[in-house]
């Protein structure tokens, strides 16, 4: 076990300088970069990133000196951005023109400095007369449509009611109405003394990329120690290795190496995505998508690591016993696969059941070993789970990761020199009755 150093800084040496390493972590740092540039792609090639306001647009408004509806709605034009607010924030300015011919209009649709203008048509009543949208292409997008409604419907308000509602009264008329939401006991009575509340958003974007990421890199350094030693063992290399160290020491030995591997790419990712957070153009995605990072649990984390340690343990040292019954490396595929078909239902039960961590699938599956890595990392970060819960289920995949670590030694120490057919569990069995670990 002395050589266990060396074995260790040898495969992690070696398998971060392979082209699938260095291709796969290159090939999903890029998809990251994309994905969370993508807002800002979109707006350079429709050429919203002006430096006169980003998001802001010009309408036109053509109608009679005195027209009410016309003047309420001039009268509305947003301001200024003021200094702490995002310059991407859509906002929509107004400018009153004598008609459709006026040059300095036609100039500025020319420019694209107008987006459009409004007309309003002869009111048939109290209210808004009919208004129609003239713009170059005949079409208004979806952002500009619902900013132009709200303003209109405003002045709508405005023309009906007059004099009779204040300012204030006709904007608590706009003001959103909000549903607060209380969970009840089986009893029908309130929980606690005070109403539980949902898991905060960011909770729920911090479990989505924590489940793809550890499954992502448990079943890639799985892959990456079976396959070694099979590889070793196919080209007799083996027989030699076993001369200058144990067994043991081998396993051990690749499964950690492998681990700080795992590591290291996870370590990059979060490096990357901090970096493309720091860009200026990104400084407000957070903002954009109500995520609030002092709402993250920094239990979450912690509980994460854990258990992405004693998961990736668990599934590590199955796959190292199963790449040493294997004597060739095109019969590996099929061998590991009952375990690839676990690591599946580890992943994709909790993904499916994100939105709905209390279910009581869920509360089984956070307590079976193989697929309460992920499973209890769920209930923690948007369910709700006891203290005593997550200390049983720690508790039980550290004595199976521990039971799993004794029973794939044995069967790494008897494996590697087993060469031919692949042994049955009968045979493996009568192998390891010869080894005392």
């Amino acid at each position: 076990m002395n050589k266990m150093g060396t074995i260790i800084g040898f495969t992690f040496k070696n398998k971060v300088k392979t082209k699938a390493f260095l291709i796969t972590t290159l090939i999903m740092v890029i998809l990251l970069s994309i994905g969370m540039n993508i807002p800002y792609f979109i707006k350079v090639f429709k050429g919203e990133d002006k430096a006169d306001g980003g998001n802001r647009s010009q309408i036109a408004v053509i109608a009679e000196p005195g027209n009410p509806a016309a003047e309420l709605l001039l009268s509305s034009a947003a301001p200024a951005a003021p200094a702490d607010q995002e310059e991407d924030t859509f906002a929509v300015t107004f400018a009153s023109y004598p008609s459709a011919d006026d040059a300095a209009l036609k100039e500025g649709m020319d420019k694209g400095d107008i987006e459009g203008y409004l007309t309003f048509g002869e009111a048939s009543g109290e209210g808004l007369p009919p208004v129609t949208y003239h713009s170059e292409d005949g079409e208004l997008d979806g952002e500009l449509q619902t900013y132009l409604q709200s303003a209109l419907q405003a002045v709508n308000t405005q023309l009906i009611v007059g004099d009779k509602l204040t300012d204030s009264q006709v904007a608590a008329m706009y003001a959103p109405v909000t549903i607060a939401t209380q969970e009840l006991s089986a009893g029908g009575t309130q929980g606690g003394e005070e109403a539980e509340q949902t898991a905060a958003t960011i909770n729920y974007v911090v479990v989505y990329v924590l489940l793809i990421l550890f499954f992502m890199s448990i079943m890639m350094t799985g892959n990456m120690i079976s396959a070694e030693v099979t590889s070793e063992k196919s080209s007799r290399i083996m027989e030699i290795l076993i001369t200058s160290a144990s067994p043991l020491t081998q396993m051990f030995g690749k499964v950690i190496g492998i681990f700080l591997v795992g590591l290291m790419q996870i370590a990059i990712i979060a490096l990357s995505v901090t970096a493309n957070l720091m860009l200026p153009h990104n400084s407000g995605i957070l903002a954009d998508f109500e995520l609030d990072l002092s709402q993250l649990s920094i239990g979450l984390l912690v509980y994460g690591l854990i258990l992405y340690i004693l998961g990736y343990f668990l599934y590590a040292l199955i796959y190292a016993a199963v790449g040493s019954i294997v004597s060739r490396t095109e019969d590996l595929g099929q061998a590991v696969m009952p375990i690839m078909m676990i690591g599946f239902v580890n992943f994709y039960v909790p993904l499916f059941s994100i939105w709905s961590p209390d279910t009581t699938l869920i509360k089984v599956a956070s307590f079976i070993p193989f697929t309460s890595p992920l499973s209890m990392l769920l209930r923690i970060g948007v369910g709700q789970v006891a203290f005593w819960e997550i200390a049983v289920s720690l508790v039980i995949l550290l004595v199976t990761t521990f039971v799993f670590g004794w029973l794939a030694a044995k069967i790494y120490r008897t494996g590697v020199l087993m060469y031919g057919k692949r042994p049955s569990i009968k045979e493996i069995r009568k192998a390891m009755k010869a080894y005392k670990i």
